[in-house]
């Protein structure tokens, strides 16, 4: 069992980090496509650490191995994640000082000095990225024993929270993949949790960038062409006495400058070197202003509507979200209703219902858009039912099961109370079907004829309070058919009821009839939507 970190296991571990992201390098390039690409994130970090790697020796001490690894990957930072990275081990390298060897403890306390490095590199942090998977994995981390003990916990808590990226950020949850700065530096920390069980790769890493990277079509941008994402640009500037006071610069009105002339800024100080990575239109501009305060050590500029273009030929195959345990497909209409479905869980909700059945293909179309082992249908209307069966028996992409929901009510709790944590989907079904049990559903709508059903003189014209195909309530006023129709279906008796108001019931009217519910029924509590579907002018839900 390891207890501590001495000098040869530190540079063994960095290594170990590099030879995991080799492996990786290209996966992760695969998801570095939006919103803008900027260069190879794989490459990028694997050039950084690889740079941090070179500076170690043999015969120095973990704190100044730690020091130098870091002034390498200062030195050799490339893109936005590469500057991250670089800042993360530099907050290593601070926890590390004046430290021979190090336990579990030391080594969490150095990996939190490594969270703040990275936030602070970052003018305007945004989570669901790189730094978010640093953070949450090193809060989770366990420091109460081994070593080994620790990395068994943080890379578990790296990877879920890598996963969780595509819900804090909308643009990767589009494009369904996790965060690419994310998933590069869990590749580094699972080789360096290799390198502390003992497991050490045959081959030292190569240094070059991923050998199946094509070189940039140069033919992309033409004579006619609009630079349209501007460019990546670099630089690592030597502030010189000449020019300024070092012990009373202050770097911050600079990365503010920064930040107001470009976008995706980072950009820090480490004694008299400045870094910056900043995406601009004009980086001469840039160049210009920054020269002021000392000389240039190296510049990058790259034109990112090439790298766009190339990045958007490659694809984005790896790294994929990996397919949770259960998706939901249901079937709604009316634009708040479709928003309640999604609120209670609907991975994807397909406009249609009553008057508007959707076809085979839109929910072939919904299943082929989720990643998961077992989906759940939810059709809310027996009409639509065999569609979603006949679908499920075409797909082979996942387990399918098509609840049999025939209410929007149904739907609704069913939805709500599918326990997405029990790995038993039999379970989780006979779940829902005792819960939709106890689910009863009314509407009210403008009745289009005149008719005796069930008992029930109905008039053309006026509003018609049912629950299935049962003929309940009848009047010229909308509120007193809804109101008739909640005193059939017993509505003392229940726990809750959800209104969902219609595309031709006006909020006021709504509420109004909200109140009077309230009134009439003070026991129940009563949840008013405007769900905006057409037909029905209120959908009544009693659960």
């Amino acid at each position: 069992m390891i207890e501590n970190i001495d000098s040869a296991l530190f540079r063994g571990m960095l290594r170990q980090g590099a030879a995991s992201l080799a492996l990786n390098k290209a996966a992760v390039n695969d998801l570095n496509v939006f919103p803008v690409p900027d260069g190879d994130t794989g490459d990028n970090m694997y050039m950084t650490l690889k740079a941090g790697c070179d500076a170690l020796k043999a015969d120095a001490s973990l704190a100044e191995n730690a020091s130098a690894a870091a002034s390498g990957m200062l030195l050799g930072a490339r893109g936005n994640s590469g500057v991250i990275l670089s800042r993360i081990f530099a907050g290593l390298s601070k926890g590390l000082q004046d430290v021979s060897v190090t336990d579990a403890a030391v080594f969490a306390s150095a990996m939190a000095m490594a969270v703040k490095e990275a936030y602070a590199a970052v003018p305007v942090p945004v989570e669901g990225t790189i730094i978010t998977v640093l953070r949450e994995g090193a809060e989770a981390a366990d420091a109460a024993g081994s070593l080994e003990h620790y990395f068994d916990t943080l890379i578990p808590a790296m990877q879920l929270s890598l996963d969780h990226t595509p819900e804090l950020l909308a643009v990767l949850k589009d494009a369904g993949v996790v965060d690419s700065g994310g998933a590069g530096l869990l590749s580094i920390f699972e080789g360096m949790r290799d390198a502390v069980h003992g497991i050490v790769s045959e081959e030292a890493p190569s240094g070059q960038p991923s050998s199946d990277k094509p070189p940039l079509d140069l033919s992309a941008f033409t004579e006619d062409s609009t630079l349209e994402f501007g460019y990546c640009t670099e630089f690592l500037l030597r502030l010189t006495r000449s020019k300024v006071d070092l012990d009373s610069f202050d770097e911050k009105p600079l990365i503010e400058w920064l930040e107001s002339v470009g976008e995706s800024v980072v950009a820090f100080r480490d004694g008299s070197i400045f870094k910056a990575h900043v995406h601009t239109f004009k980086p001469g501009e840039i160049l210009n202003h920054v020269q002021q305060y000392g000389e240039f050590l190296t510049i990058k500029i790259e034109n990112m509507s090439l790298q766009h273009h190339q990045e958007s030929n490659a694809g984005n195959a790896s790294f994929k979200l990996p397919p949770k345990k259960y998706g939901i497909v249901t079937v709604a209409s009316g634009e708040g209703l479709i928003s309640a479905f999604r609120e209670s869980g609907a991975d994807e909700v397909i406009p249609g219902g009553q008057t508007m059945n959707p076809s085979t293909q839109d929910f072939l179309d919904a299943f082929g858009r989720i990643r998961a082992e077992h989906i759940l249908v939810f059709p809310n209307n027996p009409n639509i039912r065999m569609a979603a069966e006949q679908a499920a028996t075409l797909f082979d992409g996942a387990d399918v099961d098509v609840i049999p929901s025939a209410t929007i009510g149904e739907g609704y709790f069913g939805i709500a109370s599918a326990d997405r944590d029990n790995p038993s989907c039999e379970e989780v079904i006979a779940g829902i079907k005792e819960v939709m049990a106890g689910v009863s559903t009314g509407m009210v709508s403008t009745a289009i004829r005149d008719t005796d059903s069930d008992g029930v003189a109905v008039r053309k014209g006026d509003f018609v309070g049912y629950s299935g195909k049962t003929m309940i309530s009848d009047s010229p006023v909308r509120s007193e058919a809804a109101m008739a129709l909640l005193e059939k279906m017993d509505a003392g008796s229940r726990d809750v009821l959800l209104i969902f108001s219609g595309e031709g019931v006006s909020a006021e009217e709504a509420e109004a009839f909200r109140a009077v519910a309230a009134q009439k029924y003070p026991y129940l509590e009563i949840m008013l939507n405007n769900g905006g579907q057409p037909v029905c002018d209120y959908i009544l839900v009693l659960c």
